[in-house]
């Protein structure tokens, strides 16, 4: 059975979803983390491993890898931009049982990774697929809402938000 890759240019996804580029002008890291949650929500959706992949070419040190939600997270190394490395990972996870997808709008990275036998996914292209993914979400909340059992006494809408409080423990 084929496996699906996600790797995502990290900056350039937040340089072209208008969500992320607000937030990217308030505080940058928090435009990061929001990528990663969405790309999170992505990944238990679809079920494909997802690299998310941000430049650090301008930071001194080394290439620094986390998981955040089950997203692999990396910072490239001191002289070495998200393109090359997610280059080197299209090289490194090709193989006849994986099917690599690169989520960038850059036109020379996305020829690069085609050459490679990667698919592209354009900016625009993951933002709809975000939002088909928000939609299920919604589905899936509201398909559990009316599954969930109904109290067999009838109890006023006061009454069982008293309850609904006590049971998260803010009363």
């Amino acid at each position: 059975m084929k496996k699906d890759v996600l790797l995502v240019d990290g900056y350039n996804i937040i340089g072209a979803w208008p969500e992320l580029q607000e937030l990217k002008k308030e505080d940058f890291a928090q435009a990061r983390d929001r990528l990663i949650e969405r790309m999170a929500e992505f990944q238990a959706n679809k079920g494909w491993r997802v690299i998310v992949v941000f430049d650090a070419h301008l930071v001194p040190g080394i290439e620094k890898r986390k998981k955040q939600y089950r997203v692999e997270v990396v910072f490239t190394r001191e002289n070495e931009t998200a393109d090359e490395r997610i280059e080197k990972l299209v090289s490194e996870l090709s193989n006849r049982l994986t099917q690599i997808h690169v989520a960038t709008s850059d036109l020379v990275e996305q020829w690069v990774v085609f050459a490679q036998g990667a698919l592209r996914i354009s900016a625009r292209e993951l933002e709809i697929a975000m939002k088909e993914v928000d939609y299920l979400i919604a589905q899936s909340v509201r398909n559990s809402r009316e599954e969930r059992p109904l109290s067999k006494i009838p109890l006023s809408e006061e009454v069982a938000t008293a309850f609904e409080k006590m049971r998260r423990g803010e009363q």
